[in-house]
């Protein structure tokens, strides 16, 4: 074929999610409520859902009067089989289909000493009801909504990790550290939950794909939201871009996973890190 017979295609419509049903747990969080704006900015019908509802509601109301999409605020305890359900229930009756999960919901235990406490002291009990959330609950959301995305042929699950899934934190950077004032580490149950997302990824992507359902893990690196100039400084000497992220640096690869622009990709962790990793 010569280039005068090619017939030119044209790719823009690549990353248009309009008239897409995204659900976004974990969507009033700090990453949660830019996942959700990012993806009512390229069109989709965004589910708002994390554990206050009035907070859910009133997110779903201010992005459906910004960009002009039927947005919805939904309760929901992903640790909670019965919550999952109902929830599953409410978005199939008011949209019909899910075409996005964005798998997002994280907890961080509702007692920062004993999160946060050294690996010789750490409470069995924290530990469990962190990974009810960061692990059960992804696997609750993903057995409801990918159970629907393959009986209605196809959508796209993106799971939210992090660095630390990957490889382990460097302790050094810990040393003088704070987060909104509060001296912080990185727990174990941190890193294994992380890691666990990852490993359910690669599994539920070899479950559906002969029904069109992809599965990817979208990894984030430390994203700067108030941690002190030392713990911003430290972590930036181990990047080679030299800095934290900015949260909107990760909104691409969301819309990118969400679209067709990814229609080939699954199974896939997405490390967005500015360059942690090759170090």
């Amino acid at each position: 074929m010569s280039p005068s017979d090619f017939e030119i295609p044209d790719y823009r419509g690549l990353f248009d999610l309009t008239g897409k049903i995204a659900v976004v747990t974990g969507g009033c969080g700090i990453l949660g409520r830019h996942f959700c704006s990012a993806l009512a900015t390229y069109g989709a019908h965004v589910v708002v859902t994390d554990l206050d509802l009035e907070v859910c509601e009133a997110l779903a109301k201010r992005l459906t009067e910004r960009f002009g999409v039927s947005c919805l605020g939904a309760a929901c305890d992903v640790s909670r089989p019965e919550d999952v359900t109902a929830l599953t229930a409410l978005v199939l009756e008011r949209y019909g289909r899910v075409d996005v999960l964005l798998n997002n919901a994280a907890n961080n235990s509702s007692d920062l000493n004993r999160y946060f406490a050294a690996i010789e002291d750490y409470d069995l009990d924290t530990w469990r009801q962190v990974m009810a959330v960061n692990v059960d609950g992804l696997f609750l959301m993903a057995q409801a909504i990918g159970g629907q995305m393959a009986r209605q042929g196809g959508g796209s699950i993106i799971q939210t990790a992090s660095i630390y899934g990957v490889v382990a934190p460097d302790q050094r950077i810990y040393e003088g550290s704070c987060y909104e004032g509060r001296a912080i580490n990185n727990p174990a149950v941190y890193s294994m939950s992380k890691a666990a997302v990852i490993g359910l990824t690669r599994h539920l992507a070899t479950t559906w794909p002969d029904r069109g359902v992809r599965v990817n893990t979208l990894t984030p690196g430390g994203v700067e939201s108030g941690q002190n100039e030392t713990f911003q400084r430290r972590y930036g000497n181990r990047v080679p871009l030299g800095r934290m992220a900015q949260v909107g640096e990760l909104m691409g690869a969301v819309i990118w996973l969400a679209s067709d622009a990814s229609s080939y990709v699954t199974g896939q962790n997405l490390i967005v890190d500015g360059g942690l990793t090759v170090w």
